[in-house]
């Protein structure tokens, strides 16, 4: 985990989404270096942007079981309600992650998300290569559209 500056960030702000984009992509693409992946071999990393300007990483860890495989989103907010830094009262600001995110996470990410989450994807250059400078964002809602609520 590393500290941003520290300022009180909501997802909202998106005029501040150009400032901690290339970070967090920077960080999920670091913690993307340390994936356990010897089955699959796609390495994927995850940044988290938390509510007091902290920020939590993840990668993928594989498992044999493939059932006991762990994306690397959720690692990322399992470390962070592990850490006393997520919870239903407070919500994360952003999410940078190098590849798109499956209905698992994104339905763990709305337990703690509201609907207009941004979600930080590499763009993507020409033959499918990521540009290192070049990002998307999407909301939540838009990649999970139906939430399951009880």
């Amino acid at each position: 985990m590393t500290k941003t500056d520290g300022k009180n960030l909501r997802a909202y702000q998106a005029d501040l989404l150009p400032v901690y984009a290339p970070q967090l992509l920077a960080k999920a693409r670091e913690a993307a270096g340390r994936a356990y992946a010897p089955y699959s071999h796609f390495y994927v990393g995850a940044a988290l942007l938390l509510a007091g300007g902290e920020i939590m990483t993840g990668c993928n860890v594989e498992n044999a079981s493939y059932g006991a495989t762990v994306c690397a989103e959720r690692v990322a907010i399992f470390a962070a309600v592990a850490a006393g830094l997520l919870g239903p009262d407070m919500p994360p600001a952003a999410l940078a992650v190098t590849a798109q995110p499956c209905a698992l996470c994104l339905q763990v990410l709305a337990e703690f998300a509201p609907p207009d989450f941004p979600i930080i994807l590499p763009a993507e250059a020409e033959f499918g290569e990521a540009a290192d400078d070049a990002y998307q964002v999407w909301r939540l809602s838009d990649m999970l559209p139906k939430v399951f609520h009880l």
